[in-house]
């Protein structure tokens, strides 16, 4: 009788290195975003940042020695994985951010487990447990206090053309766009085909439509002098797209699915605290009870999904 390989314990440095790194880089993004927005089409910079974080994911792929053979079946469901999570997804986040502040919208998109939840069981029949139900309205009426804040400070109609709502129902879009790539890719046919190989051929196909709706959107390419600019490029495609990506992988094989799931605390942690310094995001009751609440609620539903979530494309960070 063969035994089970021992998992290795949390506080290790093999998991402990990998679960910090990966939560710090992707709470770094939200924020990172903000400098790719400032003047110039959002779509054009989701383009440049998904034409170089293709062919490296490629490249990891052929490093990890993962089959990019993936048939017509695969083929298809990476479209669609294209199409709903590194098209549409990051051109309704990027969007957001115009309306709302990056810690706020990395916040909502902590709760992404909900969509995930509520797709899984309409598509894959993963049971909904009551601790999670209870989980996510604690986080959920943490999110509203924040959310009431920004109202109050904001103006409703901002010079970009729409105030808190529109940035509401844009990070509403792209975590329900994110969601279902998440929960469709976690069906039979995604399950058989080497995770990374899948999220190497979804980006391409992607990048490809994200060039095509920039240029119906925005106009021909634009091409910023900023060196700022580019190195924010860099670091959401190579860092925030690809390096974090494996390391979350191994970890879901390291410690399972719902422990690594917490890295997602990591990440809305650290994006607060970066628009904090960053954006001028200001602390009162209000808010201080409001992310307690959201982190809180965050616990409990996490710790309370026994169920195997659905294997994540592009988890965490944005």
């Amino acid at each position: 009788m063969t035994s089970q390989p021992a998992h290795p314990p949390f506080l290790s440095w093999r998991v402990l290195v990998p679960f910090l790194l990966t939560g710090t880089i992707w709470g770094s993004t939200w924020l990172v975003i903000t400098g790719q927005i400032d003047g110039v089409a959002a779509s054009w910079s989701i383009a440049w940042r998904f034409l170089l974080a293709t062919p490296a994911m490629f490249l990891v792929a052929v490093v990890m020695r993962r089959s990019l053979s993936i048939g017509l079946q695969g083929q298809m469901l990476a479209l669609v994985i294209g199409l709903a999570q590194f098209c549409m997804n990051f051109n309704f986040v990027y969007r957001a951010e115009l309306h709302l502040t990056s810690g706020i919208v990395a916040v909502m998109f902590g709760m992404l487990m909900v969509p995930n939840a509520v797709f899984g069981r309409l598509m894959l029949g993963q049971k909904i447990t009551r601790g999670f139900v209870i989980g996510s309205l604690v986080a959920g009426a943490g999110i509203a206090l924040l959310l009431i804040h920004e109202g109050r400070t904001a103006p409703p109609f901002s010079d970009v053309g729409g105030g808190i709502w529109v940035g509401i129902a844009l990070a509403v879009g792209g975590m329900l766009s994110a969601s279902f790539a998440n929960v469709v890719q976690a069906n039979e046919a995604g399950r058989r085909l080497p995770m990374v190989s899948l999220l190497a051929w979804s980006m391409l196909y992607g990048t490809i439509l994200d060039f095509a709706l920039a240029w119906a959107t925005a106009g021909p390419p634009t091409f910023p002098t900023s060196a700022g600019y580019w190195g924010g490029i860099a670091w959401l495609a190579l860092a925030g797209s690809v390096v974090t990506f494996p390391l979350h992988y191994n970890l879901v094989r390291q410690i399972g699915a719902g422990k690594a799931a917490y890295n997602g605390i990591v990440t809305v942690t650290v994006a607060m605290v970066l628009s904090t310094l960053f954006e001028d995001y200001h602390w009162n009751a209000v808010t201080i009870s409001g992310a307690i609440l959201a982190l809180v609620g965050l616990v409990i539903a996490l710790r309370s999904r026994h169920s195997v979530p659905p294997r994540p494309v592009a988890a965490g960070g944005e």
